[in-house]
């Protein structure tokens, strides 16, 4: 246990004593945040403003402004828990095109502890990241509105987080195990950060898809913690601007917002609860953390 312990503040000190890495880490989803803000939030608001139908003079026009806002954060730390899990398991193929790995095998830790100890430093430095991004858009949403969130909301957000980190982290480890070279890890780098919002529905609503790119977008752990985000980060809002309305919508309004931003996940005909996708992801990630050891221990050889 001891050298299991070793391995793995190893790992973490690597990949943090890289301060560029991190720092970039942490800029790329807030400068893509507050582009966002600049140049889409007009047309976010100018949707939910169309949506809600001449019902605009009942609810106060920064609470559409927060929606919107709370819109895009979604998107964005939904999109960061990905790309930074990913970003921090270089470590991983480094060690391996350094050849590092050769040596780390031939100690007398077992195979399993070994490929666990990367997994652990890649999901405590995923998830310190990826709170610090969380915060760091919440700080600035607070400071130009009211979120409506109680403490126990944000709580909540950071549990997303952390099963966001497990689940993402337990997934590329399994793709990371058959890269090489940085250059290659690299090159897919770029692939998930083209395709990652896509899926999760970041920046096209996942409804907008037909029925079976549904299911395939939401068999993804990284769209259900989307989903999680969007009913612990908007209810809120939401809750708000419903009361505003006073039914004069019949509760319409938040609704249609809701059906159209995906507040339940869909896989072929079922319709999965706020219960259901916490437990789908946990299965999928225990899954994950099994296939990625009997891969680490038929594509790592000790030398």
């Amino acid at each position: 246990m001891r050298g299991f312990l070793s391995l793995t503040k190893r790992n973490l000190l690597i990949y943090f004593k890289d301060v560029q890495a991190v720092f970039f880490s942490l800029m790329a989803s807030i400068i893509v945040l507050g582009l966002y803000l600049i140049f889409l939030k007009g047309t976010f608001v100018d949707a939910i403003n169309s949506s809600m139908q001449g019902l605009e003079s009942f609810v106060n026009t920064g609470d559409v402004e927060m929606l919107a806002n709370l819109i895009l954060l979604v998107g964005i730390i939904g999109s960061a828990v990905l790309t930074v899990s990913y970003s921090c398991l270089s470590t991983i193929v480094s060690d391996r095109e350094r050849k590092i790995d050769y040596d780390i095998c031939a100690t007398p830790i077992k195979r399993w502890q070994i490929i666990v100890s990367y997994f652990l430093a890649a999901t405590i430095s995923s998830f310190i990241i990826a709170s610090v991004i969380l915060l760091v858009g919440l700080t600035v949403l607070t400071i130009s509105g009211t979120l409506y969130m109680s403490a126990m909301d944000i709580v909540y957000a950071f549990l997303i987080t952390l099963l966001g980190s497990v689940s993402a982290t337990a997934l590329f480890m399994n793709i990371v195990l058959f890269f090489k070279t940085i250059q290659a890890s690299g090159a897919f780098s770029g692939i998930l950060s083209a395709g990652a919002g896509f899926v999760i529905g970041a920046y096209i609503p996942i409804s907008q898809f037909n029925k079976n790119v549904q299911t395939v977008c939401n068999m993804f752990p990284g769209s259900q913690v989307t989903i999680l985000y969007r009913n612990v980060l908007m209810n809120g809002i939401l809750d708000k601007i419903s009361k505003d309305l006073n039914g004069i919508d019949g509760g319409m309004f938040s609704e249609s917002i809701k059906e159209c931003f995906t507040f339940n996940a869909k896989l072929f005909d079922k319709t999965f609860s706020i219960n259901e996708m916490i437990i789908y992801s946990l299965i999928l990630t225990f899954v994950f953390i099994i296939a990625m050891i009997f891969v680490f221990s038929k594509t790592y050889k000790r030398k």
